[in-house]
């Protein structure tokens, strides 16, 4: 439970700690101290304290644009491991109409430089990507992002060399429909799946644990339809504020591809027939482009 760091932090009087489920990144831990004051206590083994570089850039962006979100507290690496201390939201219940608002605004900011990437680098446990700065976002997306991940699975031999030809294909075509769409560098969460939205006490829709890049908007809204939990309400709410462009529905399976490709290297085969199908689906656009 990490005492020794707890006493760390330096909270006031006798700080209690239990261990929150969910994650399968981070080590995570709700704390309350002797004020009764609650906190939420991130845990990385055996990294650095840059670990948690981006997601405080994000949260302290969110936190500029007032997206609701936790507040940074503390950052630091204690033995070995890396840890983020943040605020605590207490859980209460919203509308998905307010939460699609809420994604909406946070993409109507676009970087001023009208770069693609961020300040520093997506780090995961099994996967990382630099997000150098680039001036498209099929740069970004596809050379940094797509490529080294096909590549990953490739040597990791959860694809045969068919595996790997198939997604050369779809790759050809996201190629071609992203050079015909205009994107712009929105301010993205990167990782926006159900677990990583709430609604605190007052029902007002919160982000949590972001992966933040300026990239295309449909990045996020992608990853929301892999894996439920967004109902139709969300992405009503969303298109209120800021409509999805023509053409997004066939471009939002390249993002799921993506996410899926995400979870077939770092889970296993369990992913494989997913990932075969969106590949399918894409390259079912080669003769219409």
């Amino acid at each position: 439970m990490h005492e020794r760091l707890i006493e760390h932090l330096g909270l006031p009087g006798a700080v209690t700690a239990t261990f929150v489920t969910g994650g399968d990144v981070n080590e995570a831990y709700e704390l309350v101290d002797g004020n009764h004051q609650h906190y939420f206590l991130l845990v990385q083994p055996g990294y650095g304290a840059d670990f948690y570089q981006a997601e405080i850039a994000g949260l302290r962006l969110f936190q500029k644009y007032a997206i609701n979100a936790p507040q940074v507290l503390a950052n630091g690496e204690y033995h070995g491991d890396a840890y983020l201390l943040l605020s605590y939201i207490d859980t209460g219940v919203g509308s998905q109409r307010d939460l699609g608002r809420l994604v909406a605004h946070l993409h109507q900011h676009n970087n001023p430089t009208g770069k693609f990437g961020f300040d520093y680098p997506y780090r995961g446990t099994t996967i990382s990507f630099t997000n150098t700065w680039t001036t498209s976002w099929e740069e970004l997306f596809v050379d940094q992002r797509l490529l080294s991940l096909g590549a990953k699975l490739q040597r990791s031999g959860f694809w045969k060399p068919a595996d790997y030809q198939l997604f050369m294909r779809a790759v050809a075509v996201i190629r071609q429909s992203l050079q015909a769409h205009l994107s712009q560098p929105a301010l993205c969460h990167g990782d926006l799946w159900i677990g990583n939205v709430m609604f605190d006490q007052a029902g007002q829709p919160a982000l949590i644990d972001p992966s933040p890049l300026y990239g295309d908007r449909e990045f996020d809204i992608g990853i929301t339809q892999v894996f439920g939990g967004f109902e139709p309400e969300f992405y009503a709410g969303y298109n209120e504020v800021f409509p999805l462009e023509p053409g997004a529905e066939d471009r939002l399976e390249f993002y799921r591809l993506y996410l899926l490709m995400i979870h077939l290297n770092k889970f296993g085969t369990t992913y494989y027939n997913a990932v075969n199908a969106s590949l399918h689906r894409v390259i079912a656009h080669e003769k219409e482009d």
